[in-house]
């Protein structure tokens, strides 16, 4: 008997959906199969008709961001914005996998996956800085939004995007000097 792949996916996406809610509230060695099955609404024995373990469930849901940001991205202009909007669609897993028992694997790879322009650092890819630029503005961005998303999404999208603008073009001096221009 086959299984209907919409089926499928839509009992893959439960386990993850759960996964990504536990995963933010404790570590990974200490999540087990049942809790996730439990969360889900399903049973261990169909968590185990989809994945051997919750590594890889994991994989499968890294594998799952990856994609999408890969298919989002190569497809954009590569830059905050598109990031946002990746965002957007895929907070929740991207908080879980980034969160507090994340791993920096994940991060590393999710750092890779996203396109960077050197030439718009008037740099060229060799360049000895280059690397390091990239580092702090992709790590910038994940790091603000994964505050916003924390903090309920206190700014709306068109004002995180100004302020991370803002602070690549002026940095926090200008922020704090315009702020106390207008208090």
């Amino acid at each position: 008997m086959k299984k209907q792949p919409e089926i499928t996916e839509k009992t893959k996406q439960a386990f993850a959906d759960a996964f990504c809610e536990i995963y933010s509230r404790k570590p990974i060695e200490k999540i087990s199969v049942q809790e996730i099955a439990n969360k889900s609404g399903y049973n261990r024995s169909t968590f185990y008709q989809h994945f051997c373990d919750i590594y890889e469930l994991l994989e499968y849901l890294e594998n799952d961001v990856l994609d999408f940001m890969h298919q989002k991205l190569h497809n954009g202009t590569g830059d905050i914005q598109d990031v946002f909007a990746l965002y957007e669609e895929k907070g929740v897993y991207l908080n879980a996998l980034l969160g507090d028992y994340g791993s920096n694997r994940f991060l590393e790879r999710l750092k890779a996956s996203i396109p960077f322009d050197a030439h718009k650092l008037s740099l060229t890819a060799d360049h000895p800085l280059t690397p390091y630029l990239m580092e702090f503005h992709l790590t910038t961005i994940l790091s603000m939004l994964r505050l916003w998303q924390r903090r309920q999404k206190d700014l709306t999208p068109k004002e995180l995007v100004n302020l991370m603008l803002s602070l690549y073009v002026g940095g926090v001096s200008a922020i704090l000097s315009k702020h106390n221009q207008t208090a």
